[in-house]
C-alpha cells in the first residue's frame, strides 16, 4: 500500500511508501482530463489543432470496448457529444470507450509530455483501457502516491492551466461516482476523485474541499488477497483525514475548536 496525502493550506504531507510504482488502472484518467484542459487552453491562445471541450463527436460503434455503460447505449452515427461530454462519461462511470476517444484526440504522447513538464517520470500512459495485450507485454498506466499527489495539487494551484479552467476541471472531476474515498465524508463535502481498479489492485485519488483546508488524498494497494480489504483500507484512511483536516479547519492555531460543524 501507498498513501499520499498533502493540506493544500500549508503544503504539508503525510506518506506512506509515497515513490512505489503501482499499476493506476481508471486513475489514469485524470491526466488525460488534464491535457484535454490543457489544450483547451492552448486553443484559446491561439494555437491551431488543440483538442477543445467543445468539440463535436459522433457515436462510432468501432469504438467500443468492454465498461462503458454510457457510449454503449448511444445510437451510432446519430448521437453526437461534445469532448467535454466524453470527459464526463469518462470521470462519472469511468466509461472506456469515452476515455480511448479522449486519449486519441488529445495524444497518448502529449499526455506523457504534460507529466514530464511538471516533473512526473513515474507517471505514464502507455496503453488504452481494456487493452490487454498491451498489459500483457507489459505496458501498464503507472504512477506513484507522491506524483499523483503532486499533479493534483498543481492542478489546485493553477500550474497546468487558467483559474477558469481550473474550476470547470475539479467540476467535471467531483461527479459523484461510486468510490471509496467519499464513504464515511459527510455528503454535503464536495470530493473530486477517480477511482481506479484491476485484478488484485485498488486505487482512489482526489481533493477533498473541506471548508477552508482542502487536502489531497491518494490511497493505492496492490497484491489484494481480497479486493474488499483494499476498498475498506481507501475510506478508512480518507476518513481518518478528513477528521483531522475537519478538526484543524474548525480551530485556532492553539487547538481551540471554534466553529462548530454542524451535526449530521
Amino acid at each position: 500500500m501507498g498513501v499520499a496525502i498533502m493540506d493544500l493550506t500549508d503544503g504539508r504531507t503525510f506518506l506512506l511508501n509515497p515513490d512505489a510504482v503501482f499499476a493506476q488502472a481508471s486513475c489514469i484518467k485524470v491526466a488525460v482530463l488534464a491535457e484535454l484542459y490543457r489544450q483547451q487552453q492552448e486553443s484559446d491562445e491561439g494555437k491551431p489543432g488543440k483538442a477543445r471541450l467543445s468539440d463535436l463527436y459522433t457515436m462510432n460503434s468501432a469504438d467500443l470496448v468492454a465498461d462503458s455503460f454510457i457510449m454503449a447505449g448511444l445510437t451510432p452515427a446519430v448521437t453526437r457529444v461534445t469532448n467535454r461530454d466524453l470527459a464526463t462519461f469518462m470521470v462519472a462511470v469511468s466509461d472506456n470507450s469515452a476515455t480511448n476517444v479522449l486519449i486519441d484526440r488529445v495524444s497518448m504522447d502529449n499526455v506523457n509530455a504534460m507529466l514530464t513538464s511538471l516533473g512526473l517520470m513515474h507517471t505514464r500512459l502507455q496503453r488504452k483501457m481494456m487493452d490487454v495485450k498491451a498489459a500483457q507485454a507489459g505496458r501498464e498506466n503507472l504512477s506513484t502516491p507522491r506524483e499523483m499527489m503532486t499533479l493534483l495539487a498543481d492542478l489546485y494551484q493553477d500550474k497546468v492551466f487558467n483559474q477558469p479552467l481550473t474550476g470547470d476541471f475539479f467540476k467535471v472531476l467531483s461527479t459523484p461516482k461510486p468510490s471509496d474515498i467519499p464513504r464515511y465524508i459527510p455528503d454535503d463535502i464536495v470530493i473530486a476523485n477517480k477511482p481506479g481498479e484491476l485484478a488484485g489492485v485498488r486505487n482512489d485519488i482526489g481533493i477533498v474541499f473541506v471548508p477552508n483546508r482542502p487536502f489531497v488524498v491518494v490511497v493505492m494497494a496492490a497484491y489484494l488477497q481480497h479486493e474488499r480489504d483494499g476498498d475498506d483500507a481507501i475510506a478508512r484512511i480518507a476518513a481518518a483525514a478528513y477528521e483531522y483536516f475537519d478538526r484543524v479547519s474548525r480551530s485556532s492555531e492553539y487547538g481551540r475548536i471554534v466553529n462548530e460543524r454542524n451535526s449530521h
